[in-house]
């Protein structure tokens, strides 16, 4: 099995929890058409254990020329594999991989209450530039604020 069907497998095994604060649904239609389709704008990372994905992060590469030099990150990490510093490892190679490519500024959306999200960012320098008042809505039916965050890199 390559690492494309491994990755959807992760997506499909991932708790409610895990995806708490995410956009679902995690599916391979989406995965293929959203993540999948456009690798020349993309620096994706995957970890491994024991032969499975237990985790995916990415920078999307802005290709419009206003936004050059900018991107956009997401990362999500397989319930088993959270508190164990597999999203600090993660986020710390693909900085590093980011800035071997040049770019000069990372930036992500965060749900305001997914507070180990919002440390570990903040560890590597994130910082937040602006709250979006109620913007994510949440399976309880509650509305939440969500945290724009960026990092720049030279």
């Amino acid at each position: 099995m390559d690492d494309k069907e491994k990755l959807i497998e992760m997506y499909a095994s991932l708790s409610d929890e895990a995806v708490r604060w995410g956009m679902p649904p995690y599916n391979r239609e989406r995965l293929e058409r959203g993540w999948f389709s456009n690798f020349q704008n993309m620096i994706a990372i995957i970890a491994l254990y024991r032969g499975n994905v237990v985790g995916h992060a990415q920078i999307f590469k802005n290709p419009h020329a206003r936004r050059r030099g900018t991107g956009d990150l997401v990362m999500y990490l397989h319930q088993s594999f959270h508190n164990v510093g597999l999203g600090t490892a993660m986020l710390a190679r693909l900085i590093e991989l980011a800035k071997e490519e040049g770019l000069h500024r990372v930036g992500l959306h965060v749900v305001a209450d997914n507070k180990i999200a919002v440390h570990l960012y903040q560890k590597f320098g994130f910082k937040i530039e602006g709250t979006m008042k109620d913007a994510y809505f949440g399976e309880d039916g509650k509305h939440y604020d969500e945290l724009v965050m960026g990092l720049l890199l030279n």
